[in-house]
């Protein structure tokens, strides 16, 4: 009588990365079930390696820390004063010392035992580090937006799927339940014809003063490798850290922060998850003195093939369909209708049904055993992303209407447009 080879964890995640996901792995198998089952012993655990322990890595790899079928191994940050803690912590929480502490991302990108990454730099940092991780055999689940540039965000989408590897973007708001119900309304024609979305995002939280002097750079801190692809500048605390989205240099200001989740569930709305606008423009008021160069207040629109209109705005946070019989509006706390009735409205069977997921990170580590596609995967993720570097190509260049082929990802006949969906990188980085 023969029997079978037992088959680990580490080894099912290899053989399946390589193997057809619809094919072999038909079911998703939630988390909660292999623990149960008592498949979260250590040596069937996903191990995680944390990069950027800032305020939005520990709050994530919390999420990680309380499930028992992960492991966190490492954690990666350029300043020792925020990567110590963190170490500390994470070997506290298991009661050993197995979590080791790096200040460069390969060392974890590359260690043979790693089997996902959590990545929570900032901004334009994600792809670099994305692109490593997946090149070695790593999923990842990573912070949104999703790319600092369309053109990394492009190369990243298409790496991710000649590797077969899983991406989660960081858009949580695509696993809560209200975002899902508005999207499945408006794809049900619940409010008759959608012909404008609005788009609040808040205005900025960090203020800067007008003048400011260089810094001596803080000890423990790699502030070289924290500049990394952007450009070379005199250190300040203002320029690193949480305020980082305000200086266009590492990211989008509130475009690509709030914004990033709200234009992704009116992509979601819209069926446009593969594709984008074909016109963009924009008007933005914009800081002329201090450090900080992203936008204070923002406006821009979009329009689609279809001849939906979107407009972002600085304003009251949310989202807001407007259709021919109706509207709703969305937002993290509740939905509304116009008229009510629309809320009563079941979604029944032959109607659009959404991707469920009421766990974004239980989502993509089930995902990781079954190699199924997470609920905001990498193209999705970069075409949500992709909306908010329109929206700042556009209001940097105060361009009244922009042509956008988004089959190309192109600005056609623009130079000065498309030079700025593929910027350049400091040396020695490079894609």
């Amino acid at each position: 009588m023969s029997s079978k080879p037992r088959v680990d964890r580490r080894t099912f995640l290899k053989s399946a990365a390589a193997a057809s996901a619809a094919a072999a792995f038909p079911a998703v198998v939630p988390s909660t079930v292999l623990a149960a089952s008592g498949n979260n012993a250590p040596s069937n655990r996903i191990t995680l390696g944390l990069i950027g322990a800032g305020g939005r890595g520990v709050d994530v790899v919390k999420d990680f820390l309380r499930r028992d079928t992960v492991q966190v191994l490492a954690v990666c940050d350029v300043d020792k004063a925020h990567l110590k803690p963190v170490v500390e912590s994470v070997n506290r929480h298991y009661g050993n010392s197995d979590c080791a502490g790096y200040d460069d991302f390969r060392e974890i990108t590359r260690r043979d035992d790693i089997d996902a990454v959590l990545i929570a730099t900032p901004d334009h940092w994600h792809v670099l580090t994305a692109l490593d991780a997946v090149r070695n055999g790593k999923d990842a689940y990573v912070e949104k937006p999703l790319a600092y540039s369309i053109y990394e965000g492009r190369v990243l989408s298409d790496t991710v799927a000649k590797e077969g590897r899983i991406l989660q973007t960081g858009s949580q708001q695509r696993s809560d339940a209200q975002f899902r119900r508005a999207c499945e309304l408006v794809r049900n024609g619940r409010i008759g014809q959608l012909h404008t979305i609005n788009v609040g995002i808040p205005a900025n939280n960090r203020t800067c003063e007008p003048a400011w002097q260089p810094q001596p750079v803080p000890e423990g801190f790699d502030y070289n490798m924290w500049l990394g692809p952007a450009p070379w500048a005199e250190y300040h605390e203002q320029r690193c850290h949480y305020t980082f989205r305000f200086i266009l240099d590492y990211s989008g200001g509130q475009v690509t922060n709030f914004g990033a989740h709200n234009l992704d569930i009116a992509q979601w709305a819209l069926d446009m998850d593969a594709s984008g606008p074909i016109e963009i423009s924009g008007n933005g008021e914009f800081p002329q003195s201090g450090l900080f160069t992203t936008a204070t207040k923002v406006y821009f629109e979009c329009l689609y093939e279809n001849g939906v209109r979107l407009t972002c705005r600085t304003g009251r946070f949310g989202i807001y369909f407007e259709g021919s019989e109706g509207t709703i509006c969305v937002d993290r706390k509740e939905i509304r209708a116009v008229p009510d009735d629309i809320l009563e409205k079941p979604i029944g069977e032959g109607d659009v049904r959404l991707y469920e997921s009421s766990d974004h990170v239980g989502n993509f580590l089930d995902c990781m055993r079954t190699r199924e596609q997470p609920i905001c995967n990498a193209e999705v993720g970069h075409r949500s992303s992709s909306i908010c570097n329109l929206g700042n190509i556009a209001m940097v260049l105060g361009s009244e209407q922009l042509r956008w082929d988004p089959e190309k990802e192109e600005f056609p006949g623009n130079a000065d447009a498309n030079g700025m969906v593929k910027p350049s990188m400091r040396e020695p980085w490079a894609l």
